[in-house]
């Protein structure tokens, strides 16, 4: 955490070869960007980092100062202030947050994705994409394009207008006249019936409006649009997708009784010898799921160190580890070892078999099996044949018990934390349908027994990469969705997920029950969302010229966040206050979505089958009713808002086009040549 208080400026010196001169060019730069004007004009700042790079030229050792001058302006984007002291001190502080004003808070955020948000659609190939999707063609005897998946706002306001003189007991059935919407996944190469534009595109293209930058997430990754039948072409409502989750959110763990002080007071209230039961079989399992043979081969243990394992074989297995985790950083080539369709001559086994065998894995599995035969010399010493929860009371008053119970619990929390949850990566309306209040829809929808479902089918044969690469041989893991975490985009609060809640009953489910989006509090203010891909690419070669520097490679299975990790390395390379730099000041509020009644339990891999809140038995039929309740809930109110009807009238397709759902590309950079002067 980083000693610097919010409000507090500090000093920014960074380790710069011919010090003199680059320093000078580095608080020549600061000098220019505190200057400008707040907020700066529109392409002030890269008039002013344009001037700055000029002067560097191609040679290597301008790189550390090619980083700091980037990081300098990634910060002035970012609404950070910077001044050049008297002495000549570069001192730079956090944009203090607007607690007080949350529209000024929200606005203040807003800003600073922007600027990233546009940096990417100034980017040629994406203009073309654009560009490209909306071109009108011929599709099945008719010109279509993207426009054709818009619904004009007029036609929608005047629709919902209609049904505001309806009888009371049918107008949810009128309105579904108006709005009908449903779910269609994005597959890869699935095309769209009415237009031919393949769904992938067509996704892509509605994301591009959102506020924050486009990027695409390792791991799994599920998208889908919502879709509206009531019009022709089936416009679209809203896009979401679900992705892999953050392994690491202290208010999701303490939640949920992961986090290890949560989980320790829950064992020793709990404290059992089903308990016991459970952290015997965890360690069995993953000593059963590691690779050994070329260990053994090795002479770095024997099968009798599993029943009986000792101090000096930990020690061994650990050292090796490490020193293969060296060798992995300095020889491994990224491309061979990001995730790939195996060869269809190469078999399963022998695939996996390849993949444990190399220096990554070889680290990986040696100090798993480290862990683990220290937690078992843990677990013999304090629980016998047949455990009672005294006995286990008696491990977790042990220091060494209750790191072993900390290292199981870990091991549980990474065998299901990447397939039995999902984190909402993407989830909101397309004009015309966010002012009535479309985004509650694509919310809950995301909740759905259907997306639920649907998770289940697409990843149900998947092999897993880390596991089976583990292992040596195919490992196929239990694809059962249990929970759902989002996180707002500002700290203030998130209209979309306020108050998203429906009885499971409707659903299914039990009458006390509820299917609901919960507020489980907020994330610390720390990551790498303030730096720019300009700025990381710089960093990373800074430190691969480094001789100590170790190569991130980001590759599946290396560890979590590789931005993250290429950023902390380049900045301790330059010396920079590592810490102060990633606290970028940002809360967000974390929210979650507990799908069945035994969560915890099940995550923890105590019980073996999830218990739904709601019957998966008709997924599509859980669509209907989710659709069933947001008009009933939320779409009827607004019928009676004027102000919400009239910004939907306002999205039109009349020519000249003034969309909300159209993507506005931003000015070219003003200093590069326009290649798109026709936009």
């Amino acid at each position: 955490m980083s000693k610097f208080a919010q409000g507090e400026w500090f000093v920014l010196a960074p380790s710069l070869p011919e010090e003199e001169s680059a320093r000078a060019a580095f608080r020549a730069h600061a000098e220019r960007l505190s200057s400008l004007s707040q907020p700066p004009e529109d392409g002030a700042i890269e008039r002013v980092t344009s001037e700055a790079m000029r002067s560097l030229g191609g040679h290597s050792r301008s790189a550390p100062l090619r980083a700091a001058l980037l990081i300098l302006t990634d910060l002035a984007h970012q609404r950070w202030p910077i001044r050049v002291t008297a002495g000549g001190s570069v001192e730079v502080r956090r944009p203090e947050e607007e607690l007080l004003d949350p529209l000024r808070e929200k606005e203040r955020i807003r800003n600073q994705e922007l600027v990233k948000r546009d940096e990417q659609l100034r980017e040629p190939s994406t203009r073309r994409f654009v560009s490209g999707l909306e071109a009108s063609r011929l599709y099945k005897g008719r010109r279509v394009s993207i426009f054709s998946l818009m619904r004009d706002g007029r036609e929608l306001a005047a629709g919902l207008r209609r049904v505001r003189s309806s009888d009371p007991e049918s107008v949810v059935e009128s309105l579904r006249q108006i709005v009908d919407p449903y779910l269609q996944f994005v597959d890869d190469g699935a095309t769209c019936e009415h237009t031919g534009l393949a769904l992938q595109d067509i996704w892509r293209y509605f994301r591009h409006t959102w506020s924050n930058q486009y990027t695409s997430t390792p791991g799994r990754t599920m998208a889908f649009l919502v879709r509206d039948r009531a019009c022709d072409c089936h416009p679209i409502v809203g896009i979401g997708a679900l992705g892999s989750p953050i392994v690491q959110i202290r208010e999701r763990d303490a939640w949920i009784g992961w986090h290890p002080d949560a989980f320790l007071e829950f064992a020793a209230e709990e404290g059992s010898a089903a308990l016991a039961a459970w952290l015997k079989q965890t360690v069995d399992a993953s000593i059963s799921e590691c690779y050994i043979e070329d260990f053994i081969e090795e002479q770095l243990l024997s099968p009798g160190d599993f029943r009986a394992p000792s101090s000096d074989v930990i020690t061994l297995l650990a050292t090796y580890g490490e020193r293969q985790r060296e060798l992995h950083h300095r020889l491994v080539r990224s491309k061979e070892m990001k995730r790939s369709v195996r060869p269809s001559a190469e078999s399963a086994e022998a695939h996996w078999r390849k993949q444990a065998l190399s220096h990554l894995y070889r680290s990986k599995r040696a100090l798993a099996l480290a862990d683990m035969l220290r937690v078992k010399i843990a677990l013999t010493k304090f629980l016998p044949e047949s455990p009672t929860a005294e006995d286990v009371r008696a491990l977790l008053k042990d220091q060494e018990g209750r790191q072993a119970v900390k290292t199981v619990l870990r091991k549980a929390k990474a065998d299901r934390v990447g397939i039995a949850m999902a984190d909402i990566t993407v989830c909101g309306a397309v004009a015309p349908y966010g002012p009535i209040l479309g985004g509650k829809l694509v919310s809950m929808l995301a909740a759905s027994p259907e997306v639920i479902a649907a998770y289940r089918q697409r990843y149900s044969d998947q092999q897993s990469e880390i596991a089976s690469s583990m292992a040596g041989r195919p490992i196929v893991r239990p694809s059962h969705l249990v929970f759902l975490g989002t996180t707002s985009l500002y700290g203030v609060g998130s209209s979309q997920y306020n108050r998203i809640r429906m009885s499971a009953a409707r659903l299914g489910g039990k009458a006390d029950e509820q299917l609901a989006f919960l507020e489980l509090g907020r994330s610390g203010s720390y990551g790498t969302s303030h730096f720019g891909s300009a700025t990381v690419e710089a960093l990373v070669a800074l430190v691969q010229q480094s001789l100590t520097g170790q190569r991130v490679n980001s590759i599946f299975g290396e560890g979590v966040s590789p931005k993250l990790r290429k950023i902390r390395d380049g900045l301790d390379r330059l010396k920079l206050p590592t810490d102060a730099l990633l606290m970028h000041g940002r809360h967000r509020i974390v929210y979650g979505v507990p799908l069945i009644r035994n969560l915890r339990e099940y995550l923890l891999g105590m019980d073996t089958e999830p218990d739904y809140l709601f019957d998966l038995g008709d997924p599509k039929a859980g669509t209907r009713t989710v659709v069933s309740w947001w008009i009933e809930r939320w779409l009827v109110s607004r019928l009676q808002n004027d102000d919400a009807l009239r910004k939907v009238a306002d999205h039109s397709l009349v020519r000249p086009i003034r969309h909300g759902a159209r993507v506005v590309l931003p000015p070219e950079d003003p200093n590069q040549t326009s290649l798109f002067e026709d936009l």
